[in-house]
C-alpha cells in the first residue's frame, strides 16, 4: 500500500477515535446515544425494513458482479447505515438552520464516513492487503444510499403537522408520532430511489 493511502488510513482511523471519544463524553446530550433515539430504531417498519433491506445486500453482493462487495462489509455498512444514518442526516439538517452543536455535527459527519466508506476501506485492506481503488466513487454511491435511508428512517407522522423528517420536529429525537398510512408514501420514494440505484447490481446478479 503506498503511503499517501498509508496516511489516509491513519488519518481516518484517528478521526473516528476521536469521534467515539467526544461521542463518550458527550453521551449524556449526544441524541446518537440517547434512549429516545434508540426508541425510535425500534418501531416496528423500520425494524421490518431494515431486516429486508440489509438481507437483500448481503444476499446479492457475491453476486453483484463488484469484486470489492461482499457479505461482510454489505452486513456491516447496513447495520452501521441503520443505526447511525437519521442521526447524522437530522444533526447536520438541524446544524444548517443553527439548531445543532459543534461536537455533534463532528460525530455525525465522522458516522456518515464512516459507516457509507471507511468501513468498507478498512475491511478491503484487511481482506486485499491494498487500499481499494474504488474508494472514491464508493463515497458518492454509499453517500447517497446513506443519505436516502437517513430520509427514509426519519419519516414521521406528528398529530400537528403530517408526514415530516422527525429531525424537523421539536425535541428531536424525542417526539410524539402517531401510526398513518401517509408515512408509507413518503418513506418509498427513497425505497425507490435505492432500487433504482441497484438495479444494475441486481441485474448482474440475475445473469440479465
Amino acid at each position: 500500500m503506498s503511503w499517501p493511502f498509508r496516511l489516509y488510513l491513519g488519518l481516518w482511523a484517528t478521526v473516528t477515535v476521536v469521534a467515539v471519544l467526544v461521542a463518550v463524553r458527550r453521551r449524556r446530550t449526544l441524541p446518537l446515544v440517547s434512549r429516545a433515539y434508540a426508541r425510535g430504531l425500534t418501531r416496528p417498519w423500520k425494524l421490518v425494513t431494515f431486516t429486508l433491506a440489509a438481507g437483500f445486500f448481503v444476499v446479492i453482493a457475491p453476486y453483484s458482479g463488484d469484486p470489492t462487495w461482499d457479505a461482510v462489509d454489505a452486513a456491516m455498512m447496513s447495520v452501521l447505515t441503520y443505526l447511525t444514518a437519521p442521526f447524522s442526516v437530522g444533526t447536520l439538517y438541524r446544524a444548517l438552520r443553527g439548531g445543532a452543536r459543534a461536537g455533534d455535527v463532528f460525530v455525525a459527519v465522522v458516522a456518515w464516513l464512516f459507516s457509507a466508506s471507511w468501513c468498507y476501506d478498512g475491511w478491503l485492506v484487511f481482506r486485499d492487503g491494498r487500499y481499494p481503488p474504488t474508494w472514491a466513487s464508493n463515497i458518492l454511491a454509499s453517500s447517497i444510499l446513506y443519505l436516502s435511508a437517513g430520509l427514509f428512517w426519519s419519516a414521521a407522522h406528528a398529530p400537528d403537522r403530517g408526514v415530516v423528517f422527525a429531525f424537523m420536529l421539536d425535541g428531536w429525537p424525542a417526539h410524539e408520532e402517531v401510526s398513518s398510512r401517509r408515512v408509507f408514501w413518503v418513506a418509498a420514494a427513497f425505497a425507490l430511489l435505492v432500487a433504482a440505484m441497484m438495479a444494475p447490481f441486481i441485474a448482474n446478479a440475475l445473469g440479465f
